[in-house]
This record gives C-alpha cells, sequence and structure tokens, in this order.
C-alpha cells in the first residue's frame, strides 16, 4: 500500500503529549526485518498513558502507539517468516520508542515477532495480548515455585482489570480455587462467571491496620496493584506460597516487612513480560493457545473499530472499563 492510516502520538513545544489519526507512507516506518498488515490491536493502562499524556510512556516523538499487534507478514528479510504467515508482537519497545500497533501497517525486528499459536486466531490474540501474556506467565512462575492446585487458593487483585480478568479465568480453567480483589461491587457477578470462587471487596480491609503476619490463606497471588494491598497480599500468604507482581495500579511503592518471607517462606516474583524474550516467549504464547487459553474471552473483551480509538483512552485513565479492549485495525 502506498499509503495507511496511523494513530501517531506527538510532543507539543510545552512537552505535552497527544495522539492523532493522520496518514503515513511505508518509508516512515521504523526499520525492523517483518513488515506486517495488522488486523488487530488493544488497549492497555499504557496505551491511554501513553496517548492522553498522563504518563511518561512515550522515549520518541513522534511514535505510532499500540503495546500490541497481530497480522499477516506482509515482506520478511528473515528467512524465519514468509509473506502470509499470521503473526503477533506485543511489548518490547513497540508503541514506546518503535512505531506501534495502532496502523494499519507496522514493521518491527524479527526478534519481536511470534508465531500465532495454534488453537488461536488473530482476534483472540489481541483479546489476550499483552495483559493475558503477563498473567500466564505469572501463573507459570508459580508454577515454577511449586504453585499446585492441591496447595490452596490463589487470590487475584485488581481483578476487574484486563490482567485480572484473564488470570481468574486461567486459574480456573486449571482447577485453581480464586479468589478476586476488587473495589467494584458492581462486576461481582462478572468475576464469578469467570470463574471465581471468592469475591473480596477492597472497602472490607483495613489496610492501615495490617500486622506483618495475618492469618495465612492464600497459596498463590497475582498482584496488580502495588502498595498496602501487596502488603496485605504478603502477610496472608500460606508456608511457602508465591506472590507475582505484575502492576502497580495504586502505588509503586511498598512498604512491608521480611517476616513473610523468613517465616512463612514466601516468595516474591516479579513479572517482566516487556523484555522477556525467546523461546521463553514463544513457548508461553503457545500454552496461552492450548491449557492456559482463556475460557471466556467473548465475555471479557469487546472490539471497537479504529476510528472510535480516540474516544476510548479516556474511560481507562478514569478506570471506567474491564475487561479487555481490541482494536479492529482491518477486516
Amino acid at each position: 500500500m502506498d499509503t495507511f492510516k496511523a494513530y501517531v502520538i506527538e510532543q507539543d513545544a510545552n512537552g505535552k503529549a497527544s495522539g492523532r489519526m493522520t496518514t503515513m507512507s511505508p518509508g516512515q516506518l521504523d526499520n525492523g526485518e517483518v513488515t506486517l498488515r495488522v488486523h488487530y490491536s488493544s488497549v492497555n493502562y499504557k496505551d491511554a498513558l501513553a496517548a492522553t499524556g498522563t504518563g511518561k510512556i512515550i522515549r520518541r516523538f513522534p511514535c505510532i502507539g499500540g503495546v500490541d499487534m497481530s497480522g499477516e507478514v506482509v515482506t520478511s528479510s528473515d528467512p524465519g517468516f514468509k509473506p502470509g504467515d499470521k503473526v503477533l508482537a506485543t511489548s518490547f519497545d513497540i508503541g514506546v520508542s518503535h512505531h506501534g500497533g495502532y496502523a494499519e501497517l507496522a514493521r518491527v525486528p524479527a526478534k519481536w515477532v511470534v508465531r500465532l499459536p495454534a488453537g488461536m486466531d488473530l482476534m483472540e490474540a489481541m483479546a489476550i495480548g499483552t495483559a493475558g501474556f503477563t498473567a500466564a506467565l505469572s501463573i507459570i512462575r508459580m508454577e515454577e515455585n511449586g504453585l499446585a492446585p492441591a496447595n490452596g487458593p490463589v487470590i487475584v487483585t485488581g481483578a476487574s482489570g484486563g490482567v485480572g480478568c484473564l488470570a481468574i479465568d486461567m486459574l480456573s480453567g486449571l482447577g485453581y480455587q480464586t479468589a478476586a480483589l476488587t473495589g467494584k461491587e458492581t462486576e461481582t457477578d462478572y468475576l464469578r462467571r469467570l470463574g471465581a470462587t471468592e469475591v473480596k471487596l477492597t472497602r472490607s480491609i483495613d489496610f492501615a491496620k495490617v500486622r506483618p503476619l495475618e492469618a495465612s490463606q492464600w497459596a498463590g497471588a497475582v498482584d496488580n496493584v502495588g502498595g498496602p494491598i501487596l502488603h496485605w497480599v504478603l502477610a496472608t500468604m500460606k508456608q511457602a506460597g508465591a506472590v507475582a507482581s505484575v502492576g502497580n495500579a495504586a502505588s509503586f511503592k511498598l512498604e512491608t516487612t521480611v517476616f513473610p518471607f523468613i517465616l512463612r517462606g514466601v516468595c516474591l516474583l516479579g513479572i517482566d513480560s516487556g523484555y522477556i524474550g525467546f523461546p521463553a516467549r514463544q513457548r508461553v504464547w503457545d500454552r496461552l493457545g492450548s491449557d492456559l487459553k482463556p475460557r471466556h474471552l467473548a465475555d471479557i473483551a469487546h472490539i471497537i473499530d479504529f476510528d472510535a480509538l480516540p474516544a476510548c483512552f479516556g474511560d481507562f485513565i478514569a478506570g471506567r472499563t474491564k475487561g479487555r479492549t481490541v482494536v479492529r485495525i482491518a477486516a
């Protein structure tokens, strides 16, 4: 194609970032071995921060937004890919310092490209996206540290968000008892439909009174929020429990004690879904096409057209969203 539509984030003279729809030519794309026609992208909280300038996410202006993309290879100078291959790419520098998925055409390094797993289509890949990859990696890391359904329940914080919803769905599918911790009482039934066996409201916990160790409850945890909630999670873990730390929706600070670690042997696992390389990245995606594939993607994800993208970011910033938002770039 001679030209294509893209959502580009720019910075004004005062340093304020904002995005707009525009038309570009293939020669304006960044370097990379694989050029693909983008069929779908998605909206993550990180994308909303970048597009609105609310967070200092973009490291190079101008930059096409969108940290996720799936589509078909158009050309490739890397022998590992050929025209027509269905692929996806998430994270790394995509949509941050390398043109991203909010465009009809994209070009990325071959080392960032994942073959579409068997058992998954291009839309499902973006319904899962970075959020689902993060949830899956969290579960795999906890399993590597001994987590099993027989050990006891797993709690997921920030449960109505993209990572939270998908983690609950995956864990339930693997046979885990799963507790959802959320501040949104209106989502109780929704979270139970995804597989949560218990829904706890954040307002039911007085985080200011959490002791260094509380009654042990959880064999595992996926924490999306950080701050006092993560301190409470650590204090309520069972012996040899594992906590996957994936986000900081509430706070990037953590004030806690060493007691969960030295008295209960709790493991705090840092989950970096952004830069984990191959072959581990492909293995996680392959499991997302098999035993870790979410069973309720139709409930978790909703699709918007490319033209509707700019209007959706405000809801993310205001916390009015749930699940996953998939962007249909091309039919």
